[in-house]
């Protein structure tokens, strides 16, 4: 059987991401700072909760645990977005430093730890968003996030590299506009939806297109 992690798995995409694993037969590891009744009512998942991605001491309690297992998926899916704007700037700091810190810094720390756990044929997935694509910038705002996913797209890229020698590939994957907590449910897509598209584009992975930067439904991003 094999064995995915998903974090951010307590709500939205993660959750989603879990159900779909699950119903194929994985063993599914959930990770979230705080599990919730519909996580925790999934009888065939495992939930390592209280992890908070960007905390030290959090990501070395996840490695012990995790410590002589094997990782087949990594999904690096927790996430923060948070509004900003240039004229505020000064006051909004502290948002641009948790976004970055979640988003940019969050997967490569949470891989990091967990590297032990992958081995030939494992994929580490990102889940990123296209407003992290400097190209495809035509309408500005968002400075915070659009900076952090720029970052974490940069991150993967060299990751990628990182890890191609040990047969491990990586992936930055873009879910679409979904309908979650994070948009204000004002997407375009259900969240179960976003995760069936992720899942086949995790499906197709290989060390040949180790490293791409892709939409859920299949289109190549440009950087």
């Amino acid at each position: 059987m094999k064995t995915v992690l998903i974090t951010g798995a307590n709500r939205g995409i993660g959750l989603e991401l879990v159900k779909a694993y699950a119903a194929d037969g994985f063993k599914v590891i959930g990770v979230c700072r705080r599990a919730n009744e519909e996580l925790s009512a999934l009888s065939n998942v495992e939930v390592i909760a209280g992890i908070d991605v960007t905390d030290k001491s959090c990501l070395g309690d996840l490695k012990e645990t995790m410590a002589g297992r094997s990782i087949d998926i990594l999904i690096n899916n927790a996430g923060f977005l948070q509004r900003t704007s240039f004229d505020a700037i000064e006051d909004e700091l502290e948002s641009y430093r948790q976004q970055f810190e979640i988003n940019t810094l969050a997967p490569l720390r949470v891989t990091s730890a967990l590297r032990d756990c992958l081995a030939v044929g494992s994929k580490v997935i990102i889940i990123t968003s296209r407003m992290g694509s400097i190209t495809d910038n035509t309408s500005g705002g968002h400075f915070a996030y659009r900076i952090s996913k720029s970052g974490v797209n940069s991150a993967g890229q060299s990751l990628a590299h990182e890890l191609s020698p040990s047969g491990i590939s990586v992936a930055l994957l873009h879910p679409g506009y979904v309908r979650t907590d994070m948009t204000g449910h004002t997407g375009h897509i259900e969240p179960s939806e976003s995760a069936a598209l992720l899942k086949a584009r995790i499906d197709e992975l290989t060390l040949a297109s180790t490293g791409v930067f892709r939409h859920a439904n299949g289109e190549q991003l440009p950087w």
